[in-house]
């Protein structure tokens, strides 16, 4: 990981936060029963926009989907008149599943994740026995961004960082002076995300997040999940980079790397693995996409038993 690129996006942040640059806009949709949250990041003079992290309704009773979070995020895109022009993915999910494909049927926009997602299609792939149609090269998705990438929403500037850990392919996405981190921090009094998946890890989390926690203090946080903190009453998922660095409960300033990967390491080991998890990246690593009808026109998830 290049800290050129962290230099780049804490100039990005300063300017847009001092007014130099453009500042976003952003809405931001909770969907309760997988604790996701989805964001609508736009710039008010072109009204072009990017949707994050959108949610596909699932009943893992009935195996049916529906779209209601969707179509609240699309109801508010078209009372705003917003153009989408980026359908953006921090990593392929194991707890919802992205309504990316059919949110782009309705709007359009560039569907794109971390060029990792194909380390992330080689080991799911294999788990899940995908078989030779399913390609492990990320051509699923419209963009594969890699650590460092710039690209525009409108007229303002925003940048892709890896920060690997949770997944091989994390992404954050620091657009003006906000920052879309997925599932590498949640709020202060919560702590970090989990490492212990398939190609996790918990040392590399570590790094991504002091990586990101060298971003200016003012960076406003979006996060992708929230599961009130004991004591906390109210679902949140928006904080500031030097919330974090200051009471972050797991890797606040002053935790080592290694007191951070003891303390990870020994709670993944309690943690029992996502409900949705066996639906989730499998429809995730093909980029919100069903899997293919078999012979009778039906889809499957499939479950492997004594696997994960």
């Amino acid at each position: 990981m290049n800290d050129v690129h962290i230099a780049h996006a804490t100039q990005l942040v300063k300017e847009t936060h001092e007014g130099a640059l453009p500042r976003p806009v952003i809405k931001s949709f909770f969907d309760e029963p997988t604790y996701t949250a989805s964001h609508v990041v736009y710039d008010p003079k072109t009204r072009e926009a990017a949707i994050i992290d959108s949610v596909l309704n699932y009943d893992p009773a009935s195996g049916r989907t529906s779209c209601e979070s969707a179509q609240a995020v699309l109801d508010f895109i078209k009372n705003e008149n917003l153009t989408i022009v980026w359908q953006l993915e921090t990593h392929a999910h194991a707890d919802h599943l992205s309504a990316a494909p059919w949110l782009q049927e309705q709007l359009g926009g560039k569907l794109a994740i971390g060029a990792e997602i194909t380390r992330v299609q080689e080991v799911f792939g294999k788990i899940f026995n995908a078989g030779t149609r399913f390609a492990r090269d990320g051509s699923q998705f419209d963009h594969l961004f890699r650590d460092g990438d710039r690209f525009m929403i409108g007229e303002i500037e925003a940048m892709a960082l890896h920060v690997p850990g949770h997944t091989p392919a994390d992404m954050a996405f620091v657009i003006g002076d906000a920052a879309f981190i997925g599932d590498t921090l949640f709020m202060p009094d919560f702590g970090t995300a989990r490492a212990d998946f398939p190609g996790g890890d918990a040392r590399q989390l570590y790094r991504s997040i002091r990586r990101l926690l060298s971003l200016p203090a003012e960076t406003r946080l979006f996060l992708c999940h929230d599961y009130k903190a004991p004591g906390r009453d109210f679902y949140a998922w928006e904080t500031t980079i030097g919330a974090q660095r200051e009471s972050n409960l797991h890797v606040h300033d002053g935790v080592s790397e290694d007191e951070f990967v003891e303390m990870r390491t020994k709670r993944d080991a309690t943690l029992s693995l996502p409900n949705l998890i066996m639906p989730s990246v499998q429809i995730n690593m093909r980029g919100g996409r069903l899997p293919e009808p078999e012979e009778n026109g039906t889809r499957y998830i499939k479950i492997p038993l004594d696997t994960l």
